[in-house]
């Protein structure tokens, strides 16, 4: 098991917080007081990013809706959409569908489905789709649709109380938090929360630095009928698991003025830069980027127009015109799933002395294995491999010769990918299980 670390973490720690909120908004992740939020949204459903300060409550016309359910067990009905490992092992993502009434949760399920579907379609949450848990949390609403759909002035009795027009930017869909944490609370674990929408317009946003008492510390929103609205899902991941800066700029906002970010996406460096320090994505430079174009350093990003580079001319992370994410992002998406998620995990319980007649048993996540990832699991006895037993997911500790007195017995798992070059990354990305066992 991993230590758990939080998610939706990644813009504060790497770029410097800009004073100007203006049109643009904020750089940083985090809220200016108790009375705001600031939120990334996209105003183009095929264009970049903006960020702003919203207030934090839902404005009292619309959060007139019904109290969310009590943060016990049962409240509310909650289905397994795919379950492929403990919790305790798993990235687990939680989602909500607000606008739906009592007779239309078939819709919201089908709706989530959908989001689902096409954000797992993009690489690498294809091939790693098997890190992760969904819950469907059905949020029963006493109306159909949302607020602000289609104009302003409409408003809806929503279970979560989501709206466009948020702040009074027609394509921001801001909710009400605590409702959204009641509502993830009744998910055996919350490390991920998206809000689907009842609507067919465009519009979402993400929302990150939150304090839940259910566990996530992030929220993105999308609306469930547009066929562009995924993206925002799909591009706030890449924040929260990848820890991967936004790409985008700023016009006005000039030179980047900081020191160098922290984020793997954006550097002050240029390429020859890199490649005589070894460090950011030097290893991905001049090579073929499914994004299009080549691994480079490209000026501008992280809101700044000058003095910092990204790796590629375009990628889900600075626009929605592609679902593709760049070779390096790639890299840092597959670190994040194992910075929180165990490709291996014991079935034969580890905290108790076994008999080399005793059956060990692992489980291996379900990696898709044409795509990305490329699983090896090995065994060894005090620190031995033993090669006959490569491969294998059951067996007993005598077919492993063990020797007579009390001995150490390992499984490993190792996620050999190509599109892992980073030594550590590639450490990484395995996990091991040790049984005490006695002859």
């Amino acid at each position: 098991m991993r230590v758990r670390t939080p998610l939706f973490t990644a813009i504060a720690a790497g770029s410097l917080a800009i004073a100007a909120l203006g049109a643009a908004g904020s750089a940083t992740h985090a809220a200016a007081d108790e009375g705001r939020r600031t939120v990334e949204y996209f105003p183009d459903s095929r264009g970049e990013g903006r960020h702003t300060q919203v207030p934090a409550a839902v404005p009292a016309k619309i959060s007139r809706a019904k109290e969310a359910p009590a943060k016990t067990p049962g409240a509310t009905t909650v289905t397994p959409l795919q379950r492929t490992g403990p919790s305790e092992g798993r990235l687990d993502l939680v989602i909500i569908g607000d606008g739906y009434t009592a007779d239309q949760q078939a819709d919201f399920q089908e709706d989530a489905r959908s989001k689902l579907d096409a954000i797992f379609a993009i690489e690498p949450y294809k091939s790693y789709q098997g890190l992760f848990n969904f819950w469907l949390v059905d949020a029963v609403s006493n109306e159909s649709g949302v607020s602000g759909d289609p104009t302003k002035d409409v408003v809806k009795d929503t279970a979560v109380s989501s709206y466009f027009f948020c702040d009074d930017i027609e394509r921001l869909v801001c909710i009400d938090e605590k409702k959204v944490d009641a509502y993830a609370q009744q998910a055996p674990d919350s490390d991920i929360v998206f809000v689907v929408s009842n609507s067919t317009k465009y519009g979402g946003a993400g929302y990150s630095g939150l304090t839940s008492t259910a566990g996530h510390t992030g929220i993105a929103t999308m609306s469930s009928d547009n066929d562009r609205s995924y993206l925002i899902g799909a591009h706030e991941l890449g924040h929260s698991i990848g820890l991967l800066a936004d790409e985008y700029q700023y016009a006005g906002y000039g030179t980047y003025p900081g020191p160098e970010p922290v984020e793997p996406n954006t550097t002050q460096q240029t390429a020859e830069g890199m490649l005589n320090t070894k460090t950011k994505w030097y290893r991905w430079l001049g090579e073929s980027d499914p994004s299009g174009g080549t691994v480079g350093a490209y000026e501008g990003g992280g809101y700044y127009e000058y003095g910092i580079y990204r790796p590629t001319q375009n990628n889900i992370m600075r626009a929605l015109d592609t679902d593709k994410f760049n070779l390096p992002g790639r890299e840092a998406m597959i670190a994040g799933f194992y910075r929180d998620a165990d490709l291996l995990t014991a079935r034969t319980a580890t905290d108790r002395t076994l008999r080399a007649t005793d059956v060990l048993r692992v489980d291996l996540a379900p990696l898709t294995r044409d795509g990305l990832s490329d699983v090896s699991v090995s065994w060894s006895v005090d620190g031995v491999q033993v090669p006959s037993a490569q491969g294998r997911k059951v067996l007993n500790a005598k077919a492993l010769g063990v020797g007579k007195g009390t001995h150490k017995v390992t499984a490993t798992a190792v996620d050999r990918s190509a599109a892992l070059r980073d030594p550590e990354i590639r450490k990484a990305a395995s996990n091991s299980v040790t049984w005490t066992v006695s002859r």
